[in-house]
């Protein structure tokens, strides 16, 4: 991640990774420490297998808790009641149609931090996140992917 670059989240978003860090805060090094206390007990940490899995599982809990806490202070705060519906935006719900197949598709455009295309959510920066940013209904745009050029026409456009 830049470090002078923001971060762009939700309202959604920035609650999600704040309950995320709590959990890591208050349940998740908790665990880790017990799992430390116990596999030292097992005796020579040269060769304790435990000791390793939960110094290694310590270091990536520490690492997401510094990743979020680093996304959370330069986070930008999209408000979903600013966001326009006249054209794209972040924080944009937008259905397009691929041309052609008539196959519809509806995204809301968020910052890379907050992505998940498995439940449609992609980055303004993504390919299509880019290609329609800016955009207003009935506009058709193009889409560079790995198969080709895909054409996709904006139908709707919400908060």
């Amino acid at each position: 991640m830049d470090q002078k670059q923001d971060v762009v989240l939700t309202e959604d978003g920035r609650r999600k990774l704040a309950d995320e860090l709590k959990v890591l805060k208050e349940v998740k090094r908790r665990e880790v420490a017990e799992r430390l206390k116990n596999a030292i007990g097992y005796g020579d940490l040269s060769e304790n297998s435990e000791y390793d899995d939960a110094k290694n599982e310590q270091a990536r809990v520490e690492h997401r808790i510094d990743q979020i806490e680093t996304m959370l202070a330069k986070a930008k705060i999209i408000d979903r009641r600013q966001v326009k519906t006249k054209e794209v935006g972040i924080g944009s719900l937008v259905e397009i149609r691929a041309v052609g197949s008539g196959r519809k598709q509806e995204y809301r455009l968020v910052g890379s931090a907050e992505a998940n295309p498995e439940n449609h959510m992609i980055s303004y920066e993504s390919p299509v996140g880019r290609a329609i940013m800016g955009h207003q209904v009935g506009d058709t745009v193009l889409v560079e992917a790995p198969a080709g050029t895909v054409k996709y026409k904006i139908v709707s456009i919400k908060k």
